[in-house]
């Protein structure tokens, strides 16, 4: 997926896929959500996010309905930590930010 957001491309082909996360719910579940945390080659970090009907990522279609989509969100550096804390793997963390204190 491209976007374009505040005149700056992201695009999932050419970035680096750092970390996936899912809630573990598919197929027809309309709460199912994915997500990978990006890297772009300016050291930019973005999610790749998608969704079902009753996902953050829904969107209104009219007369009261929702539909799954998905979606680019830009992050800062601490956004991506943060992320990676709450919804990556620790030893991903590390390889990517570098060691925390204990």
């Amino acid at each position: 997926m491209k976007k374009i957001i505040n005149g700056r491309m992201y695009d999932t082909k050419t970035a680096d896929k750092i970390q996936e996360w899912d809630n573990g719910l598919y197929g027809d579940d309309f709460r199912t959500c994915k997500e990978n945390l990006y890297k772009k080659t300016t050291g930019e970090y973005f999610i790749y996010g998608s969704g079902g009907a009753l996902s953050k990522y829904s969107i209104a279609c009219g007369n009261n309905s929702s539909s799954g989509s998905s979606d680019i969100i830009p992050l800062t550096e601490d956004e991506a930590k943060n992320w990676m804390e709450t919804k990556g793997d620790p030893d991903a963390y590390l390889e990517e930010f570098g060691e925390v204190p204990e």
